[in-house]
């Protein structure tokens, strides 16, 4: 498996996945799609992109990738499309709730007729066995849930070694290393963490796998348990602080990471870095942060894709010249622009004739995808037992004040050997 942990919950918790290292994947270029000829009056190529747009978690917690992925498709379209056929879009929002989810999967498959789903990014994806039925392909997804170590014909953005064959993972146990505690203890020189969770199921049974992580990597850790309805972030922060700790992981939501750090700022509890996910790596820290700047320049992100503020890199330039209309900009975003691109890509070798079978065909044939070196590879496998350890890399950057997002090192080189640790989704 390629994650480090992966779960969901009312409270709003999205969590990181981890990555691996492998060959790359030599892949066509961006600009070289379109095709002139009658072939530009042909029937367009129908996609669904279905996200919880709204949801208990609030209205802009998932509209990341969306907003990569169409971004991506509309200039793939203003390039020309695919072999001529301009690529149409139809969206869903799900609101957040399985009777939405499988109210849009039916809409989509089955009405709009569309030949793939692409960066799905859902709280409840309850239609994910009907997509893998219908044989359609869903690329690019983020897994919030199982699903895409569940179902065939689901292709998360990260990747899975896992059978698919119904159940999640081997035998209902998901399995992820332990890399990113690895790179703190390392790189950093960290040994003592604080893991700080609400007294609250999902978030304390991701605490519990960040600490059995921590652990096997030869940790200290210190855990902090705060009230989900009137949470004493400050007593949490002094008690780290009296610790000692060097990291501080969490299982809380945005806002409670936000108040975790005022309050770290506001006892003095200073640390080698404050560890935050794929979904908090975005350019709001400022706002997000505004009453803790100590604790604010020392997060830390890690991820399976390229920083989005790493402009030196073609393909990041590309899709930030895309999406400079946006007002904010995220990792998210960057990894629905990577999924769209792969959805282009697998099309774009059915040779004119694209259907949810070719496009399949591509996406299941076991070699990895990079998006033009925008993801850590990606592959898709079906091992029979899970792996006892991997080589596993990971994308790591840092905010700094002025500077945004500053990457640290080479997330191809970025690599450990490391165990791979079973739990349940």
């Amino acid at each position: 498996m390629r994650r480090t942990a992966a779960g969901a919950a009312a409270a709003g918790l999205l969590l990181l996945l981890g990555t691996a290292c492998g060959s790359r994947l030599p892949e066509s270029d961006f600009g070289h799609r379109s095709s002139a000829g009658p072939a530009q009056n042909a029937e367009p190529l129908r996609v669904g992109i279905v996200t919880s747009a709204t949801s208990p978690v609030g209205g802009s917690a998932f509209t990341g990738p969306r907003d990569g992925a169409t971004a991506y498709f509309d200039r793939l379209n203003a390039r020309g499309g695919i072999d001529g056929r301009r690529v149409e879009v139809r969206l869903c929002d799900d609101g957040g709730s399985g009777v939405g989810n499988t109210t849009c999967v039916h809409r989509l498959i089955d009405e709009d007729k569309v030949v793939a789903l692409v960066a799905t990014t859902v709280l409840d994806y309850a239609g994910a066995s009907r997509v893998s039925h219908a044989r359609v392909p869903d690329i690019g997804g983020q897994p919030i849930g199982p699903a895409y170590d569940t179902y065939p014909h689901l292709y998360g953005i990260y990747g899975s070694l896992a059978p698919r064959d119904g159940t999640p993972g081997w035998g209902g146990k998901l399995y992820g290393g332990t890399e990113v505690y690895r790179y703190f203890e390392r790189v950093r020189g960290a040994r003592t963490a604080a893991v700080v969770s609400y007294n609250q199921s999902a978030s304390a049974a991701y605490a519990r796998l960040v600490t059995q992580g921590l652990k096997a990597e030869g940790y200290r850790v210190v855990t902090e348990q705060v009230d989900f309805a009137l949470p004493n972030f400050r007593a949490a922060a002094a008690d780290l602080k009296e610790q000692g700790a060097d990291l501080v992981f969490d299982a809380l939501d945005s806002h409670g990471n936000a108040q975790l750090c005022k309050a770290m700022d506001q006892v003095g509890a200073h640390v080698i870095a404050k560890v935050t996910n794929v979904q908090n790596w975005t350019s709001t820290v400022p706002e997000d942060y505004k009453d803790s700047p100590r604790c604010r320049n020392a997060l830390w992100a890690t991820g399976a894709s390229r920083d989005y503020e790493d402009v030196s890199n073609a393909a990041v330039r590309e899709f930030r010249d895309a999406t400079k209309g946006l007002k904010t900009h995220s990792q998210w975003q960057l990894e629905g622009w990577a999924a769209a691109r792969w959805f282009a890509d697998a099309a774009g070798a059915c040779a004119g004739s694209v259907t949810r079978a070719c496009v399949d065909s591509f996406m299941n044939r076991g070699e990895p995808y990079t998006a033009g070196g925008l993801l850590l590879p990606v592959t898709y496998e079906r091992l029979s037992g899970p792996p006892v350890s991997r080589r596993a890399c990971l994308s790591v950057a840092r905010w700094r004040d002025g500077r945004g997002w500053v990457s640290q090192g080479d997330m191809n080189r970025t690599c450990f050997e490391v165990p791979q640790l079973g739990y349940r989704p």
